[in-house]
Parts: C-alpha cells; sequence; structure tokens
C-alpha cells in the first residue's frame, strides 16, 4: 500500500455499506446487524453473512439493462468490495466494515440511530482516523453523523473527489478536480469542523483548502467562477487543435471503460506509448492523444480517456467536460472491458449512463473484451457471440482483430477500391500511393504502373487524374 498521508501510517478507516435492497428484508433478524471484518486483526470473515449473502446481480435481457440504469448495480457485497478498492487506491487501510440493512434510509443518519452507536464503538476500538460510507450523504446526514461518530466522516463522491485529486497530474487536471470539490462541498460547509479543523493530511482533505472554505463562502463562489473561465480557456484551446486537426482530417478513437478495464494498456499496446498503468482506480484523468496505422493504411487517432465508475459523482461529468470532449467529438469509441470481472454486465450499464450524460451513447461502439488471458477455455466458449472482440492488452492476443474492427467501423474516410495508372517518373505519387494504401496488383506497360488498391476515398480523391475511369 501507499506511504500514509500526511503522516508516518496509513489512515485506518471504518467502511459502511448500505442495503437497501428487497432481498435483505428476507434475511434473518442477526443479518440486519453489523458485519464486522476486523481487517487489522486478520480475523475471518463471518461465514454465516457470506453464506447468506444476495448473489451476485446479472443482467441478460435489456430490459434487465433497463431496469439497472436507474438501480444500484452491485448487490451490497459487490458494492462494498468496490468501495474497498477505492480506499485502496487513496491509500488507507481498512481496519473494520461494517453492512446495515435497511428498507430505506434513513433521513437523519442513512443508517439509523442504533447502527450510527455502534459504528461510534467500532471506529473507538479500531483508532479509525475516518469513517467512509459506501452512499452518498447528505449535508444534514454528514452534519448529524461528525456530531455522532469520534472521527472524519467521508462519503462516496468525497472519496472519489480525494482520488482524484491524488492523481491529477497536469494544471487543467487540478483545475477540473478542484471545480469539482468546491461545487460538492459548497452546499456542505455548515458544521464541518472535524473535517476543516487543518488543512491537508489526510483522505478528503486534500485540495482547495478547508480553512478558507469554512469562512468565506463568497470566497468559493469566485473561486468557482474563476475555475470555469479558465476551463473555458481550456476548452478553447482544445477546439483551436480540433480544428488544425480537422484541416487535415484525421478520425478520432476514443477508448472508454469502468476504472480499472485495462484501458491504458490496451492503449499502450497499440500505440507503443508509455502512458501510467496501474492498478488503481483512476490511473489515467489527462487524455493522452497518439496516431496509429489501420490494416487499410489509414491514419487514426487514440483518446485515453478517464475510467467510469458506478455513480460517478455528477460534479466530475461536468468539471471534466474539457477532457471528455474526445469522448464526445470521436468517430468510434471502443468500449473496453474486463472480461474477469465478476460482474461485467453492471459495469457496461454504468459506462453507458455516463456516455449518455455526454450525448455519446448512439456512436458507433465496439465492444473490447479486454484480460482474455485471465480466463480458462470453458470461460472463453461463451464470449464473442454478439459480435465483441476478444483481446489481452497484456499479451497482444486479438490485436490484429481490433484494428480490423475499427477499421470496419470508421465512415468519415471510407475504404474503396481503385485502380490508378502513373508514370514511372511519378515519384511523390507512387510513394503516396504505396505509404496510404494496399497495393493488390502491380502491372508495368512500357512507362506506366497499372496499379490495383483500395485506400481511404480521400487520397484515392487527391489523385484522381491517375485514376482509371473504372476497374476492370
Amino acid at each position: 500500500m501507499a506511504a500514509a498521508l500526511g503522516g508516518s501510517r496509513q489512515e485506518r478507516a471504518v467502511l459502511v455499506g448500505l442495503d437497501l435492497g428487497v432481498r435483505s428484508r428476507n434475511l434473518r433478524s442477526g443479518l440486519a446487524g453489523a458485519r464486522l471484518a476486523a481487517v487489522s486483526a486478520g480475523e475471518p470473515a463471518d461465514e454465516d453473512v457470506r453464506a447468506n449473502a444476495a448473489p451476485p446481480l446479472r443482467v441478460t435481457t435489456p430490459a434487465e439493462q433497463a431496469a439497472l440504469a436507474t438501480a444500484p448495480g452491485l448487490d451490497a457485497e459487490e458494492s462494498l468490495a468496490e468501495f474497498r478498492e477505492l480506499v485502496s487506491s487513496a491509500g488507507g487501510e481498512v481496519a473494520a466494515e461494517l453492512m446495515q440493512r435497511r428498507g430505506r434510509p434513513d433521513p437523519a443518519t442513512l443508517v439509523g440511530a442504533g447502527k450510527v452507536e455502534e459504528i461510534a464503538g467500532v471506529a473507538a476500538s479500531v483508532e479509525a482516523d475516518l469513517v467512509l460510507f459506501d452512499h452518498d450523504l447528505t449535508p444534514t446526514q454528514l452534519r448529524n453523523l461528525e456530531a455522532a461518530l469520534p472521527c472524519r466522516v467521508l462519503d462516496r463522491t468525497q472519496l472519489i473527489l480525494d482520488i482524484f485529486a491524488r492523481h491529477a497530474r497536469t494544471r487543467e487536471g487540478q483545475l477540473q478536480v478542484e471545480l469539482a470539490q468546491l461545487e460538492y462541498m459548497l452546499p456542505r460547509l455548515t458544521g464541518r469542523g472535524k473535517a476543516m479543523s487543518q488543512l491537508g493530511g489526510g483522505i478528503g482533505t486534500r485540495g482547495p483548502g478547508e480553512t478558507q472554505l469554512e469562512t468565506d463562502r463568497r470566497r468559493i463562489q469566485r473561486r468557482i467562477d474563476q475555475l470555469k473561465r479558465e476551463l473555458e480557456a481550456v476548452r478553447r484551446v482544445r477546439r483551436q487543435q480540433r480544428q488544425r486537426r480537422e484541416a487535415v482530417p484525421v478520425p478520432t478513437v476514443a477508448l472508454v471503460g469502468y476504472t480499472n478495464a485495462g484501458k491504458s494498456t490496451l492503449f499502450n499496446r497499440l500505440t507503443g506509448a508509455q502512458v501510467l498503468q496501474s492498478s488503481r482506480m483512476f490511473a489515467t484523468l489527462d487524455p493522452k492523444l497518439r496516431a496509429i496505422e489501420l490494416p487499410s493504411r489509414r491514419k487514426v487517432l487514440l483518446s485515453d480517456t478517464v475510467g467510469f465508475i458506478r455513480n460517478l459523482p455528477h460534479t466530475l461529468v461536468t468539471s471534466f467536460r474539457a477532457t471528455l470532449e474526445e469522448v464526445e467529438q470521436a468517430e468510434v469509441l471502443l468500449h473496453v472491458r474486463d472480461a474477469a470481472s465478476t460482474y461485467g454486465e453492471e459495469q457496461k450499464v454504468q459506462v453507458e449512463k455516463v456516455l449518455g450524460e455526454l450525448d455519446a451513447l448512439q456512436k458507433p461502439r465496439i465492444e473490447v473484451l479486454n484480460k482474455m488471458d485471465l480466463l480458462g477455455e470453458a470461460d472463453r466458449a461463451g464470449l464473442g457471440g454478439h459480435g465483441e472482440v476478444l483481446v489481452s492488452a497484456r499479451t497482444a492476443e486479438g490485436m490484429e482483430a481490433l484494428l480490423e474492427a475499427m477499421d470496419a467501423a470508421l465512415r468519415s474516410d471510407p475504404v474503396i477500391d481503385a485502380e490508378f495508372r502513373v508514370p514511372q517518373q511519378e515519384g511523390a505519387v507512387l510513394a503516396a500511393i504505396e505509404a496510404g494504401m494496399v497495393v493488390h496488383g502491380r502491372e508495368y506497360e512500357g512507362n506506366l504502373v497499372r496499379l490495383k488498391v483500395s485506400g481511404p476515398a480521400s487520397l484515392v480523391g487527391r489523385l484522381r487524374q491517375f485514376r482509371l475511369r473504372q476497374a476492370d
């Protein structure tokens, strides 16, 4: 794990999950309490809880996928497991986990007064630095919980924002994260005593400066306005760069997918780049663009983008609009999915929800099932039946098939067959044909070279003076 945040040790966190599913009400009353896993003591998880846990939700029909788009995609145990990964990405140590099962959230504390008392006792016993809720908290719930618990309280969105703050490297990324943090924290300033008693130094305290947030709302609003102006300037620069690219049309293909699906590894495999590859969530925040050549000899720009996640905070989608414009402007999307994930269909639905927010859901999309090297033959047998491309970015399996699929999906500069008759002294023309088209046949007729080719319509058009009217 990472070194401690702002100290000599990792921050110890108590994780609290919330199961609001109808199925949980059928569990016996003993399970309606806590699931406490004293991770630091190495004690095994409660086998009784595990045996009675709800089975993973699987999506098999469009109707189920539509229902999933408006409801939590994972059961409570899977959601808590994903939340545990987020904590690890933030550099924290999980000291204990609790699960609350109830029919509806408590408006005052989310989990109910009795559970709050239990959480307080657990947090004190394991000497926790903070309590993390795998759910978004309202301002009222956050204030009440901070008043009742002996340590700092963060919700899911705050944790994700903290991870983004850790991984932002460029000035643009830092501006986007700060804007998202400020917009989320502004309505939650009242009563934030514990979280604002110091500057930085822990999960959820990284970023714009808590003392400032506490003392001057108007200054926060002015800072938000300033960040929006700066990000609009970034968007203008991006638009200018895009206009220059469009002067020499090169289509863009954007990688999208759930966080940690292997997008950056696939990007490196296809482009030969060396962008950061990490098993940590949200390792990539800043978009990368590289040119690659397809089997048709067409050039495209491949874009690596930030990963999505279940319930991605709306403030992040809004703040990262400048970055995500690459998705909006792309001609084709490569939806990279983790074939080895136990809840891959749920991840797919969550990615499509974000694409819907970006008005990009109708774009041509290639489903790329990555990490095939982690699957056995039996697991592979049922995959690829709906047009998915099976690949392993780590071993390079399936790369040729993926490039061919990208070739077939592009429509802006279609590949056409043509036949040329070119004088041999036209060396520049012959070189352009060799470099930009696939040559299927070549014949020499005196001083002329007759070529049967397939290539981009734009290049064929530029060489139309040498093109025969009709192929033989």
